[in-house]
């Protein structure tokens, strides 16, 4: 079977369940996508490895793996996502150290989690794509496929809790982004990085 390699296209809120975060991922050369439902906290660290610009004030559990493998020199070289049973995504890190390569068993969410901190390529098979991915016609940015599990609204741009910060000045835009770095709240932190940004390159 031939491996197909993904990037990740966005994390958006589920529309399917409640409390959960849809992460899809777009097939490198092609026009199908993969979406994946994900918990809150590993949303989260992917969000926060693929804003390079946001530290957390403390290592989350991702970063903690990542430096405990750097330090006794493991590198993970790819993530496969290997399996589709009832839904579920299994997946596996392929790892190295000292020449020697292991497979390691995996959530797809901690996967890629940690693939985005290695800069590690994700691939899926073939016949995963074809039995779960979602072929999208986009046009002018916009997602025209009409699809019943509504993944027009899932592969958006995240939505954001609050985007109007029209009445703040950039003290108080700095402050509260300090606070909601400070607080883990990261979908905010960027929201308000993105707004510090637009008003100070006019």
């Amino acid at each position: 079977m031939s491996l197909v390699r993904l990037d990740i296209k966005g994390i958006s809120y589920s529309q399917t369940q409640s409390g959960a975060y849809a992460l899809v991922l777009s097939e490198v050369g092609g026009n199908r996508t993969l979406p994946i439902v994900i918990g809150a906290f590993e949303a989260q660290s992917i969000a926060i490895a693929l804003e390079k610009e946001i530290k957390p004030p403390r290592p989350l559990t991702h970063d903690l793996f990542k430096t405990f493998a750097d330090r006794f020199h493991i590198i993970i070289k790819q993530v496969i996502i290997h399996k589709l049973v009832d839904g579920v995504f299994y997946s596996s890190l392929i790892c190295e150290r000292d020449k020697i390569e292991e497979i390691i068993d995996t959530r797809t969410s901690d996967a890629i989690a940690l693939a985005t901190r290695f800069n590690a390529p994700i691939f899926t098979y073939e016949n995963i794509l074809d039995k779960a991915g979602i072929y999208l016609k986009i046009k002018e940015e916009s997602i025209t496929d009409e699809d019943p599990l509504s993944l027009e609204n899932l592969i958006d741009e995240p939505v954001k809790k609050e985007t109007s910060f029209s009445k703040d000045t950039l003290n108080q835009l700095n402050k509260k982004l300090n606070e909601a770095i400070q607080k883990e709240n990261y979908e905010l932190a960027a929201t308000l990085r993105d707004e510090i940004n637009k008003r100070t390159s006019k």
